[in-house]
């Protein structure tokens, strides 16, 4: 009879797949950070050349050789002033943060009504109404634009701050994802509620809006941002400075043959502040807010 000789393990080469197992960890978590600090600093390098283009003289602003990064002798402060003087920036201020708001409000109020009745209530042609949402969703938005203008245009309401908050009234965008959110949460909440005596809008204030709040907070935040950042239709419907937007504002300041470079970069300088100080005060909410949605900015 052959004898079945059993190997025992030995503890030198458990130590050695241990330790290269933890060799691979690291050198997989040394690469993951490096190409994060190289991402992070691709970022950050426009931010950083903004401000310090901000301070510069046009000269220098333009100049290849010598090429400078700093500002030379001194750091040009005068450039904010002149931009502020210029094109009236507490204007551009409190237009742009009045249209936020008023977007934000009537996308979450508006959204998270349709948003209930789409995914809780039943009545007839809900599957045909919600399809019209998704084809909405389906088409780039700039079709849009003309018969919006049209609708302004027809009710006077150029260069007025119900233009600039029109396009956000109703949101597609903010429909599907309050629907996705009602219908997450388990029906026996809702039937709880009824058996006690709440009506439909008891229901839905009381108990089924609370629930929703990390949808509400994703809708907030993309549709501050998109708010924010549009360009095309402030330009259409706000020609005139005193009614316009930031970024409006900011794209008169480059001239159809020359520009102000240091100027510019000034402006946009002051355009960021608003956001960066919303982000700041608010960096937990929109955090929770573009987790909870799993949407890419």
């Amino acid at each position: 009879m052959t004898k079945i000789q059993t190997k025992t393990p030995n503890r030198n080469d458990s130590l050695d797949a241990g330790m290269g197992w933890h060799a691979k960890r690291t050198l997989v978590n040394t690469i993951i950070h490096v190409c994060l600090i190289v991402g992070s600093i691709v970022m950050i390098v426009p931010f950083v050349w903004m401000v310090l283009t901000a301070f510069k003289t046009k000269t220098e602003a333009i100049s290849v050789n010598p090429f400078y990064i700093f500002p030379q002798a001194a750091w040009h402060i005068e450039n904010f002033i002149e931009v502020w003087n210029s094109y009236n920036f507490f204007d551009l201020y409190k237009n742009t943060l009045i249209m936020i708001a008023l977007r934000v409000l009537c996308a979450c109020l508006t959204a998270t009504l349709a948003g209930y009745a789409f995914g809780r209530l039943r009545f007839p042609l809900k599957n045909f109404f919600f399809a019209l949402v998704l084809i909405q969703m389906m088409v780039p938005g700039q079709i849009f634009t003309i018969p919006q203008y049209l609708i302004v245009s027809k009710l006077h309401a150029l260069n007025t701050q119900f233009a600039l908050v029109m396009p956000g009234l109703v949101t597609a965008y903010g429909t599907y994802l309050c629907k996705q959110g009602y219908q997450s949460l388990p029906k026996s909440i809702e039937e709880a509620a009824e058996i006690d005596g709440c009506n439909v809008a008891q229901r839905f204030l009381f108990i089924m809006l609370p629930l929703t709040r990390s949808s509400l907070v994703s809708l907030g935040i993309f549709t501050a941002l998109f708010a924010y950042k549009d360009l095309m239709w402030p330009l259409l419907v706000c020609p005139q400075p005193e009614y316009t937007t930031l970024t409006a504002g900011l794209s008169r300041l480059q001239g159809q043959f020359t520009s102000n470079y240091p100027q510019m970069m000034a402006g946009a300088v002051m355009a960021v502040i608003p956001m960066i100080v919303i982000y700041l005060i608010f960096q937990r909410q929109f955090i929770e807010g573009i987790a909870s949605s799993g949407e890419k900015l």
